[in-house]
């Protein structure tokens, strides 16, 4: 990706309980955007929301288990992440529970990588 460009985001909202394989459903998709060269990717974590079904969802300290909606959002350029999309749709598609995915148009203003420290003095 380069500065001062037209790029594409992918957001993917699911459940914090989706699994695939028996591993958590974000962490499947993460690995696999790394692997097929995706810019950047970021979970986050939502504290309360709906989908299709309608049934609300929301962090209590109480609960055992800790059913939130997630958001999986991805930048690249638009025609990588139609790909990636494209290969992650069949898992997807075959989950037990709904999920969302959309694409935007974004403007990349700035994208630089960091310095890799093994830790701070």
């Amino acid at each position: 990706m380069k500065n001062n460009s037209q790029a594409g985001v992918l957001r993917i909202f699911i459940g914090s309980t989706d699994q695939i394989n028996q591993k958590p459903l974000y962490e499947y998709i993460v690995f696999q955007a790394k692997k097929k060269g995706i810019a950047g990717a970021t979970v986050i974590k939502g504290i309360m929301g709906y989908g299709a079904s309608s049934v609300i969802h929301s962090y209590k300290f109480w609960e055992v288990s800790d059913k939130v909606p997630l958001l999986i959002e991805l930048v690249d350029e638009e025609e990588q992440l139609r790909d990636f999309y494209e290969f992650i749709r069949p898992q997807l598609e075959s989950m037990k529970y709904g999920c969302l995915v959309r694409m935007d148009k974004t403007d990349v203003l700035l994208y630089k990588s960091g310095n890799k420290r093994l830790f701070d003095i």
